[in-house]
Protein backbone atom coordinates (compact mmCIF):
# COMPACT_ATOMS: atom_id res chain seq x y z
CA UNK A 1 0.00 0.00 0.00
CA UNK A 2 1.41 3.35 -1.05
CA UNK A 3 -0.96 5.65 0.81
CA UNK A 4 0.54 7.49 3.77
CA UNK A 5 -0.97 7.33 7.21
CA UNK A 6 -3.54 10.00 7.98
CA UNK A 7 -3.57 12.31 11.01
CA UNK A 8 -6.46 11.51 13.34
CA UNK A 9 -8.15 14.83 13.98
CA UNK A 10 -6.11 17.12 16.20
CA UNK A 11 -4.29 14.24 17.91
CA UNK A 12 -0.71 13.12 17.31
CA UNK A 13 -1.98 9.74 16.11
CA UNK A 14 -1.50 8.75 12.48
CA UNK A 15 -3.62 5.94 11.10
CA UNK A 16 -4.10 3.76 8.04
CA UNK A 17 -7.19 4.86 6.05
CA UNK A 18 -9.03 1.65 7.00
CA UNK A 19 -9.54 0.68 10.64
CA UNK A 20 -9.77 -3.08 11.14
CA UNK A 21 -12.83 -3.91 13.20
CA UNK A 22 -12.24 -6.34 16.04
CA UNK A 23 -15.87 -7.22 16.75
CA UNK A 24 -15.50 -10.61 15.02
CA UNK A 25 -12.43 -11.68 17.02
CA UNK A 26 -13.47 -14.31 19.53
CA UNK A 27 -16.90 -14.52 17.93
CA UNK A 28 -17.11 -15.58 14.27
CA UNK A 29 -13.30 -15.75 14.04
CA UNK A 30 -11.40 -17.87 16.56
CA UNK A 31 -7.92 -16.90 17.79
CA UNK A 32 -6.05 -18.61 14.95
CA UNK A 33 -8.26 -17.02 12.30
CA UNK A 34 -8.03 -13.65 14.03
CA UNK A 35 -4.22 -13.79 14.10
CA UNK A 36 -4.20 -14.57 10.36
CA UNK A 37 -6.49 -11.62 9.61
CA UNK A 38 -4.41 -9.30 11.79
CA UNK A 39 -1.22 -10.46 10.10
CA UNK A 40 -2.69 -9.85 6.63
CA UNK A 41 -3.90 -6.37 7.61
CA UNK A 42 -0.52 -5.44 9.09
CA UNK A 43 1.31 -6.80 6.05
CA UNK A 44 -0.72 -4.42 3.89
CA UNK A 45 0.40 -1.46 5.99
CA UNK A 46 -2.55 -1.38 8.34
CA UNK A 47 -1.98 -0.07 11.87
CA UNK A 48 -5.42 0.95 13.23
CA UNK A 49 -7.34 -1.62 15.30
CA UNK A 50 -10.84 -0.97 16.63
CA UNK A 51 -12.27 -3.01 19.48
CA UNK A 52 -14.31 -2.64 22.68
CA UNK A 53 -14.47 -4.17 26.14
CA UNK A 54 -17.90 -5.64 25.30
CA UNK A 55 -16.72 -7.57 22.19
CA UNK A 56 -18.08 -10.26 22.08
CA UNK A 57 -20.15 -10.60 25.23
CA UNK A 58 -23.21 -11.44 23.15
CA UNK A 59 -21.81 -14.77 21.95
CA UNK A 60 -22.70 -17.91 23.88
CA UNK A 61 -19.98 -18.79 26.37
CA UNK A 62 -18.32 -15.37 26.19
CA UNK A 63 -18.11 -12.77 28.93
CA UNK A 64 -16.81 -9.82 26.94
CA UNK A 65 -13.23 -8.79 26.37
CA UNK A 66 -12.44 -11.70 24.06
CA UNK A 67 -11.49 -9.37 21.21
CA UNK A 68 -9.17 -7.28 23.40
CA UNK A 69 -7.53 -10.45 24.70
CA UNK A 70 -6.89 -11.79 21.19
CA UNK A 71 -5.46 -8.46 20.03
CA UNK A 72 -3.26 -8.32 23.13
CA UNK A 73 -1.93 -11.82 22.51
CA UNK A 74 -1.29 -11.01 18.86
CA UNK A 75 0.69 -7.86 19.70
CA UNK A 76 2.71 -9.77 22.29
CA UNK A 77 3.42 -12.60 19.84
CA UNK A 78 4.47 -10.21 17.07
CA UNK A 79 6.26 -7.70 19.31
CA UNK A 80 4.64 -4.84 17.44
CA UNK A 81 2.83 -2.82 20.10
CA UNK A 82 4.61 0.41 19.14
CA UNK A 83 3.51 0.00 15.52
CA UNK A 84 -0.19 -0.35 16.29
CA UNK A 85 -2.83 2.28 17.11
CA UNK A 86 -5.26 0.52 19.43
CA UNK A 87 -8.74 1.95 19.92
CA UNK A 88 -11.13 0.46 22.45
CA UNK A 89 -14.28 1.56 24.25
CA UNK A 90 -15.95 1.74 27.65
CA UNK A 91 -19.52 1.97 28.85
CA UNK A 92 -21.41 -0.91 27.25
CA UNK A 93 -20.05 -4.01 29.00
CA UNK A 94 -22.59 -5.49 31.42
CA UNK A 95 -20.11 -5.23 34.30
CA UNK A 96 -18.98 -1.72 33.35
CA UNK A 97 -22.22 -0.13 32.22
CA UNK A 98 -22.53 3.60 31.83
CA UNK A 99 -20.04 6.42 32.12
CA UNK A 100 -19.75 7.25 35.80
CA UNK A 101 -16.18 8.22 36.66
CA UNK A 102 -15.72 5.07 38.75
CA UNK A 103 -16.93 2.92 35.85
CA UNK A 104 -14.54 4.54 33.39
CA UNK A 105 -11.65 4.11 35.82
CA UNK A 106 -12.43 0.42 36.43
CA UNK A 107 -13.12 -0.27 32.75
CA UNK A 108 -9.82 1.08 31.51
CA UNK A 109 -7.87 -1.11 33.94
CA UNK A 110 -9.58 -4.23 32.63
CA UNK A 111 -8.96 -3.22 29.01
CA UNK A 112 -5.28 -2.53 29.71
CA UNK A 113 -4.94 -5.94 31.35
CA UNK A 114 -6.57 -7.82 28.48
CA UNK A 115 -4.62 -5.89 25.85
CA UNK A 116 -1.39 -6.54 27.73
CA UNK A 117 -0.29 -2.93 27.43
CA UNK A 118 0.33 0.09 29.63
CA UNK A 119 -1.61 2.51 27.44
CA UNK A 120 -4.53 2.71 25.03
CA UNK A 121 -4.03 4.96 22.01
CA UNK A 122 -7.65 5.99 21.49
CA UNK A 123 -10.34 5.50 24.15
CA UNK A 124 -14.01 5.92 23.25
CA UNK A 125 -17.11 6.34 25.32
CA UNK A 126 -19.08 3.58 23.59
CA UNK A 127 -22.58 4.93 24.20
CA UNK A 128 -23.32 8.24 25.83
CA UNK A 129 -24.79 8.04 29.34
CA UNK A 130 -27.05 11.05 29.77
CA UNK A 131 -27.54 10.25 33.46
CA UNK A 132 -23.95 11.39 34.00
CA UNK A 133 -23.02 15.08 33.52
CA UNK A 134 -20.56 15.71 30.71
CA UNK A 135 -18.35 17.40 33.29
CA UNK A 136 -17.86 14.12 35.14
CA UNK A 137 -17.17 12.14 31.96
CA UNK A 138 -14.70 14.63 30.51
CA UNK A 139 -12.88 15.01 33.82
CA UNK A 140 -12.55 11.23 34.22
CA UNK A 141 -11.18 10.85 30.70
CA UNK A 142 -8.78 13.73 31.21
CA UNK A 143 -7.39 11.99 34.28
CA UNK A 144 -6.68 8.85 32.25
CA UNK A 145 -4.63 10.94 29.84
CA UNK A 146 -2.80 12.67 32.69
CA UNK A 147 -2.03 9.24 34.18
CA UNK A 148 -0.57 8.06 30.86
CA UNK A 149 -3.11 5.27 30.48
CA UNK A 150 -4.75 6.81 27.41
CA UNK A 151 -3.23 8.94 24.64
CA UNK A 152 -6.40 10.42 23.13
CA UNK A 153 -10.14 10.26 23.77
CA UNK A 154 -13.16 10.02 21.52
CA UNK A 155 -16.93 9.51 21.56
CA UNK A 156 -19.36 7.14 19.87
CA UNK A 157 -23.16 7.15 19.75
CA UNK A 158 -23.61 10.64 21.14
CA UNK A 159 -26.01 13.47 20.33
CA UNK A 160 -24.80 16.74 18.79
CA UNK A 161 -25.88 18.57 21.93
CA UNK A 162 -23.94 16.37 24.32
CA UNK A 163 -20.93 16.37 22.02
CA UNK A 164 -20.93 20.18 21.88
CA UNK A 165 -21.34 20.42 25.66
CA UNK A 166 -18.43 18.01 26.19
CA UNK A 167 -16.17 19.96 23.87
CA UNK A 168 -17.14 23.29 25.40
CA UNK A 169 -16.45 22.08 28.95
CA UNK A 170 -13.08 20.60 28.00
CA UNK A 171 -12.04 23.83 26.30
CA UNK A 172 -13.26 26.05 29.13
CA UNK A 173 -11.44 24.02 31.77
CA UNK A 174 -8.31 23.25 29.77
CA UNK A 175 -9.01 19.49 29.85
CA UNK A 176 -8.44 16.80 27.25
CA UNK A 177 -11.03 17.11 24.50
CA UNK A 178 -12.37 14.55 22.09
CA UNK A 179 -10.35 14.18 18.89
CA UNK A 180 -12.58 11.70 17.08
CA UNK A 181 -16.14 10.51 16.72
CA UNK A 182 -17.40 7.05 15.79
CA UNK A 183 -20.83 7.31 14.16
CA UNK A 184 -22.85 4.79 12.19
CA UNK A 185 -22.30 5.92 8.62
CA UNK A 186 -22.33 4.27 5.20
CA UNK A 187 -23.96 4.50 1.78
CA UNK A 188 -27.31 3.19 3.06
CA UNK A 189 -27.21 4.89 6.49
CA UNK A 190 -26.36 8.56 6.17
CA UNK A 191 -29.07 10.25 8.23
CA UNK A 192 -27.63 9.63 11.70
CA UNK A 193 -24.40 11.45 10.95
CA UNK A 194 -25.01 13.96 8.19
CA UNK A 195 -26.49 17.09 9.70
CA UNK A 196 -25.92 18.58 13.16
CA UNK A 197 -23.56 15.81 14.33
CA UNK A 198 -21.28 16.13 11.31
CA UNK A 199 -21.42 19.91 11.55
CA UNK A 200 -20.37 19.79 15.19
CA UNK A 201 -17.54 17.37 14.47
CA UNK A 202 -16.30 19.39 11.48
CA UNK A 203 -16.41 22.66 13.41
CA UNK A 204 -14.33 21.17 16.21
CA UNK A 205 -11.81 19.46 13.92
CA UNK A 206 -12.85 15.95 14.98
CA UNK A 207 -12.05 12.97 12.79
CA UNK A 208 -14.85 10.54 12.01
CA UNK A 209 -14.15 6.81 12.21
CA UNK A 210 -17.47 5.36 11.02
CA UNK A 211 -18.70 1.95 12.12
CA UNK A 212 -20.86 -0.32 9.94
CA UNK A 213 -18.82 1.04 7.04
CA UNK A 214 -20.11 -1.86 4.92
CA UNK A 215 -23.61 -1.92 6.45
CA UNK A 216 -23.02 -5.26 8.22
CA UNK A 217 -21.72 -6.71 4.95
CA UNK A 218 -24.48 -5.54 2.60
CA UNK A 219 -22.16 -3.24 0.68
CA UNK A 220 -19.84 -6.12 -0.20
CA UNK A 221 -22.46 -7.05 -2.79
CA UNK A 222 -22.93 -10.56 -1.43
CA UNK A 223 -26.46 -9.94 -0.20
CA UNK A 224 -28.95 -9.64 -3.04
CA UNK A 225 -32.62 -10.61 -3.47
CA UNK A 226 -32.99 -14.37 -3.81
CA UNK A 227 -29.45 -15.11 -2.69
CA UNK A 228 -28.77 -16.95 0.58
CA UNK A 229 -25.50 -16.23 2.39
CA UNK A 230 -24.35 -18.23 5.40
CA UNK A 231 -23.19 -15.61 7.88
CA UNK A 232 -23.95 -14.49 11.43
CA UNK A 233 -24.59 -11.06 9.88
CA UNK A 234 -26.89 -12.22 7.10
CA UNK A 235 -30.09 -11.01 8.71
CA UNK A 236 -28.85 -7.46 9.25
CA UNK A 237 -27.23 -7.18 5.86
CA UNK A 238 -30.17 -8.64 3.97
CA UNK A 239 -32.51 -6.02 5.41
CA UNK A 240 -31.21 -3.57 2.81
CA UNK A 241 -31.42 -5.96 -0.13
CA UNK A 242 -35.12 -5.51 -0.84
CA UNK A 243 -35.22 -1.71 -0.55
CA UNK A 244 -35.17 0.70 -3.48
CA UNK A 245 -32.26 2.53 -1.91
CA UNK A 246 -30.31 -0.69 -1.41
CA UNK A 247 -30.82 -1.77 -5.00
CA UNK A 248 -29.85 1.66 -6.34
CA UNK A 249 -26.67 1.65 -4.29
CA UNK A 250 -25.71 -1.86 -5.40
CA UNK A 251 -26.22 -0.92 -9.05
CA UNK A 252 -23.97 2.13 -8.63
CA UNK A 253 -21.35 0.11 -6.76
CA UNK A 254 -21.33 -2.54 -9.47
CA UNK A 255 -20.88 0.09 -12.17
CA UNK A 256 -18.01 1.91 -10.45
CA UNK A 257 -16.34 -1.31 -9.29
CA UNK A 258 -16.32 -2.68 -12.84
CA UNK A 259 -14.70 0.51 -14.13
CA UNK A 260 -11.82 0.09 -11.67
CA UNK A 261 -11.59 -3.70 -11.60
CA UNK A 262 -12.31 -3.40 -7.89
CA UNK A 263 -14.59 -5.08 -5.38
CA UNK A 264 -17.89 -3.34 -4.43
CA UNK A 265 -16.69 -3.28 -0.81
CA UNK A 266 -13.60 -1.30 -1.78
CA UNK A 267 -15.70 1.23 -3.68
CA UNK A 268 -18.16 1.61 -0.79
CA UNK A 269 -15.30 2.28 1.60
CA UNK A 270 -13.66 4.70 -0.84
CA UNK A 271 -16.88 6.72 -1.03
CA UNK A 272 -17.01 6.82 2.77
CA UNK A 273 -13.34 7.79 3.04
CA UNK A 274 -14.02 10.74 0.72
CA UNK A 275 -16.73 12.24 2.93
CA UNK A 276 -16.11 15.33 5.08
CA UNK A 277 -14.35 14.60 8.41
CA UNK A 278 -13.86 10.85 7.69
CA UNK A 279 -10.32 9.71 8.49
CA UNK A 280 -10.77 5.93 8.39
CA UNK A 281 -13.90 3.80 7.98
CA UNK A 282 -14.10 0.64 10.09
CA UNK A 283 -14.62 -2.75 8.48
CA UNK A 284 -14.04 -6.23 9.84
CA UNK A 285 -12.82 -9.43 8.23
CA UNK A 286 -13.54 -12.93 9.42
CA UNK A 287 -11.11 -14.57 6.98
CA UNK A 288 -7.83 -13.63 5.31
CA UNK A 289 -9.58 -13.73 1.94
CA UNK A 290 -11.74 -10.77 2.96
CA UNK A 291 -8.82 -8.50 3.84
CA UNK A 292 -7.57 -7.41 0.37
CA UNK A 293 -10.87 -5.75 -0.58
CA UNK A 294 -10.77 -3.73 2.64
CA UNK A 295 -7.17 -2.50 2.56
CA UNK A 296 -7.44 -1.70 -1.17
CA UNK A 297 -9.34 1.44 -0.17
CA UNK A 298 -5.95 3.02 0.56
CA UNK A 299 -5.10 3.08 -3.15
CA UNK A 300 -8.48 3.46 -4.85
CA UNK A 301 -9.14 6.99 -6.09
CA UNK A 302 -12.65 7.61 -7.37
CA UNK A 303 -13.42 10.43 -9.78
CA UNK A 304 -15.72 13.29 -8.85
CA UNK A 305 -18.27 11.85 -11.23
CA UNK A 306 -18.12 8.42 -9.61
CA UNK A 307 -18.48 9.90 -6.15
CA UNK A 308 -21.48 11.91 -7.33
CA UNK A 309 -23.02 8.78 -8.88
CA UNK A 310 -22.74 6.89 -5.60
CA UNK A 311 -24.02 9.82 -3.57
CA UNK A 312 -27.05 10.24 -5.79
CA UNK A 313 -27.85 6.53 -5.62
CA UNK A 314 -27.66 6.58 -1.84
CA UNK A 315 -30.15 9.47 -1.71
CA UNK A 316 -32.76 7.72 -3.84
CA UNK A 317 -35.96 6.88 -1.99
Amino acid sequence: MSSPLRPLGTSDLHVFPLALGGNVFGWSADEQQSFAVLDAYAAAGGNFLDTADVYSEWAEGNEGGESETIIGRWMAARGNRSDVVVATKVGHHSRFKGLAATTIKAGVEESLRRLGTDHIDLYYTHFDDESVPVEEIVTALDQLVKDGKVRAVAASNISPERLRASLDFAEAEGLTRYVALQPEYNLVAREKYEGPLLDTAAGAGLAAVPYYGLAAGFLTGKYRPGRTVESVRARGASAHAGTARGQAVLAALDEVAEAHGAEPATVALAWLASRPTVAAPIASARTVEQVPALVAVADLKLTDGELARLTAASERA
